[in-house]
């Protein structure tokens, strides 16, 4: 069940694309960054994540040790220590009203997803069709990797309790969830569809933006988000709910937190970079944002 949790997370970063994040900086090609300023009596961190990736591609490097060992608090985008948070996560993928991805499926289109699901995961839609795409999705995404998947959300966690500090969320799953609300089932089903249909297609892509997020290019990932053949529409059409509101609704978390101690914050990758990204944001507020790794 951490896999599944780990993996939904990864979507609000992974799934969302920007017409801005092109515009990431050279010098900001980094997932690592160090935060300092006025009100800061020591450094907070900020690091961009991969939420579901291969454990040999899970890179927990010095610096990233030090960073998380300096810092005295750890916030995730979701407050993943908290004992309610598995009942909240499988309330919060499942249809409303009894319903089924059934009724907004064409025969075709069901028996296309029915099919690959029941080749890749051992289960159809008769069993998994209660759940919302983006449910299906993650674990669709499972199947596409060559191990069993770890996260970094859920490593940082670790760490943070062996270090016996507090997890905290930068949002709550209701929050999240209704970001990704926004993206009509229609569109969310069609990238399913899309992906059971050309599965070594998808694969590869998906391969692909694991290594272009190892190289650390921002810019490269977010556009290789954004030009997806899976990704079920236009997603730029969401990209301020997706994105940009929810980086402005982390700012004064992030603030507050950082002046109260110093905090390693890590969130997807997706949300570092670009002019409405928080490494933008923080330096729009005064706040020296370096990169370091």
């Amino acid at each position: 069940m951490k896999k599944n949790i780990a993996s939904k997370i990864a979507l609000a970063g992974l799934l969302a694309t920007s017409t801005l994040t092109t515009q990431v900086q050279a010098q900001d090609k980094a997932l690592l960054y160090e935060v300092t300023g006025p009100g800061l009596s020591k450094p907070s961190y900020l690091y961009g994540t991969f939420h579901l990736i291969c454990p040999n591609d899970l890179q927990i490097t010095d610096e990233i040790k030090k960073a998380v060992g300096d810092a005295q608090q750890v916030y995730l985008e979701l407050d993943m220590d908290d004992p309610a948070m598995m009942a909240s996560m499988q309330k919060a993928v499942m249809m409303s009203g009894g319903k089924s991805v059934k009724e907004l499926l064409s025969a075709d289109d069901y028996t296309v997803l029915d099919n690959y699901l029941k080749q890749k995961m051992g289960m159809g839609l008769a069993q998994m069709g209660m759940f919302k795409p983006i449910g299906i999705m993650s674990m669709m995404y499972m199947t596409m990797l060559p191990c069993q998947p770890a996260s970094y959300d859920m490593t940082f966690a670790q760490m943070a309790a062996a270090d016996k500090k507090e997890v905290f969320g930068l949002e709550t799953i209701e929050a999240e969830m209704a970001a990704l609300d926004k993206i009509p089932l229609t569109e969310q089903l069609k990238g399913l569809v899309d992906m059971a249909k050309n599965p070594d297609e998808a694969k590869k892509e998906f391969a692909e933006l694991i290594d272009t997020y190892k190289d650390h290019d921002l810019g490269k990932l977010m556009g290789s988000m954004k030009t997806s053949k899976f990704s079920g529409g236009d997603f730029s059409q969401f990209e301020e709910s997706l994105l940009g509101e929810r980086n402005s609704n982390w700012i004064p978390v992030i603030e507050k937190a950082a002046k109260e101690k110093p905090t390693f914050f890590a969130f997807g990758a997706g949300h570092l970079g670009n002019e409405k990204g928080v490494v933008n944001l923080l330096r729009k507020k005064g706040y020296t944002v370096k990169p370091l790794q």
